[in-house]
């Protein structure tokens, strides 16, 4: 039987990484491959094992591609779907970086494009068997995490934290699961060194991290984390959103949300991703 993979995800989130990959461990692949062809090549081609690249590209064709993988499973093909994704500021600074054109046009804001991408893509992500974030990781570790899911079949869990740290006085998340009030830490706004800086900079870390209070807080957040998360993936749940806020989501909630995240990356059973919504303001 033969082996496919359909590999997906958002622009810039490392795809043309992931089928370098899948080439380099005997896949044949194709990128960009059209919907309205992936029935019949399934029908004709004999190959043992398959990487087809499908996203956004396929404009207005991408709506069909929900039916053809219905058709696929109605037909006993086995294939999994591999979704690539990462944070949206970090997608933005690729585009950036790269100079890219994003594939649905430079009419908009590259924001905006991408909060539409993900929009259209969300079917696929919910599909996906594996989810990969690779904000954080380097085009090496994402080689070594296909090796790991494909190669040598590691057990693998789609589990996806986010820590994402808000101020109380632009409202709190709707989409966060569990909410985290750091407001009662003693305030680096009112230390006129550290007031025009975030919770990003060791300074502001170090002061919010030299109060007991701060310490004690973050080791039982940790805890509780730990030991939701095995209970989360059994009950076949795959996102998790961990808010923590301050009054104006700067300096308090990013040094402690910083220091979880630092905590928590050491486990690569999930993927985990930190987003500071109000840092800017």
């Amino acid at each position: 039987m033969s082996e496919c993979v359909i590999v997906t995800g958002m622009s810039g989130a490392g795809k043309t990484t992931a089928l370098r990959a899948f080439e380099d461990e005997g896949y044949n692949c194709i990128d960009n491959l059209p919907v309205a062809l992936i029935e019949k090549l399934t029908e004709i081609a004999s190959f043992s094992k398959l990487a087809l690249c499908i996203d956004i590209r396929s404009g207005d064709a991408l709506d069909e591609l929900e039916e053809m993988l219905d058709i696929l499973k109605r037909r006993e093909y086995s294939y999994k779907i591999l979704f690539l994704d990462a944070d949206d500021e970090i997608l933005i600074n690729r585009f950036k970086e790269t100079r890219r054109a994003h594939p649905l046009g430079e009419e908009m804001r590259v924001g905006e494009v991408i909060a539409l991408e993900r929009k259209k893509m969300d079917f696929l992500r919910k599909k996906a068997d594996y989810i990969v974030d690779t904000s954080r990781i380097k085009a090496k570790d994402l080689r070594s995490k296909i090796e790991e899911i494909f190669v040598q079949h590691k057990e693998f869990d789609n589990m996806f934290i986010t820590i994402l740290t808000f101020g109380y006085k632009h409202g709190i998340p709707q989409d966060a699961d569990y909410v985290f009030d750091v407001r009662f830490l003693p305030n680096p706004f009112y230390i006129p060194e550290l007031k025009p800086r975030s919770g990003l900079e060791k300074e502001v870390r170090g002061y919010v991290f030299s109060f007991e209070e701060s310490q004690i807080f973050c080791d039982k957040v940790e805890e509780m984390i730990r030991y939701l998360v095995p209970m989360f993936i059994r009950e076949d749940k795959n996102q998790l959103v961990i808010a923590i806020g301050c009054t104006g989501g700067r300096h308090r909630s990013v040094a402690m949300a910083e220091e979880i995240f630092d905590r928590l990356d050491d486990n690569r059973e999930y993927g985990i991703n930190i987003i500071h919504r109000d840092i800017s303001r």
